[in-house]
Formats: C-alpha cells, structure tokens, sequence
C-alpha cells in the first residue's frame, strides 16, 4: 500500500471514531431530546441502522477529504480547519433547509442547531484529527 492511501486510511480511521464518539454526545445529549421535543411526529419508531452506517462512512471521507486532507502537507491547522467547518455547513444546510422547506412544520431552531453542529463537528473532528497525525500530516512522502 502506497504512503498517500496509507495516510488517508489512517486519517479516516481516526477521524471516524472521533467522530463517532463526539456524535454520540451529541445525539444523546442535545439533538434527540431537542428532535423528540420539537419534530417528534416525523420521527420513525426505529432507527435505519443500514442508512445510518452509509451516513457516517461516507460523512467521515468527506471529512478527511476537505478537511483533514492528509496528502497535503503544505496547509496550515486553520485550513484544515477552515475547509471541514464549510463542508459540515454546507452537508447540514441542505439536510436542514430541505426539511425546513419541504416539510410541515418543521422547526427553524432544529434547523439553525444541525448547520451549526455540522460546522462544529467537523472544525472538532478535524482539529483532533490534525492534532493526532499532526506528523504525519506534516511529512512529505517519499
């Protein structure tokens, strides 16, 4: 296995139980008992585990990917973080937009509260991330 795959697996590995873990919190601490309150008709009765695992597979290689960007060596911590706080905005606002437009009665403040976990998260994610590989982000392959 090439260094440059080596390094985006590792980075994906890290990031996503970083991710998993934060998201946890996250999700037992604030957004179920803020969905329940405020959306809890449009929740279902049991979770989409199959469609969950495809959200966090495929979010967390967004993550590494416009975040993290383990490959490239020249970005600064701020970059890095930069670019994971626009990707967690931007994958957020079209979930939360789209449910605030589509659906009825759909609450502004869940919709205000995901775009700004979502750039949160990811800023976090990326910032640990960075902070554990912070040697091997800084290495120029050989």
């Amino acid at each position: 296995m090439n260094h440059r795959v080596k390094n985006w697996l590792t980075a994906y590995a890290v990031a996503a139980v970083i991710f998993a873990v934060l998201d946890a919190v996250w999700i037992l601490g604030v957004a179920n008992p803020l969905y329940r309150s405020t959306i809890g008709g449009l929740l279902a009765e049991k979770t989409n585990f199959v469609a969950a695992v495809l959200f966090y597979v495929i979010f967390v290689a967004g993550m590494v990917h416009f975040g993290v960007r383990p490959n490239s060596t020249d970005l600064t911590l701020r970059q890095r973080i930069a670019g994971a706080a626009l990707f967690g905005f931007f994958t957020y606002a079209t979930w939360a937009l789209t449910g605030l437009a589509v659906l009825r009665d759909f609450p502004a403040l869940v919709a205000v509260t995901d775009i700004l976990w979502g750039a949160a998260a990811c800023s976090i994610v990326t910032w640990l991330t960075a902070g554990i590989l912070r040697r091997r982000l800084a290495s120029r392959v050989p």
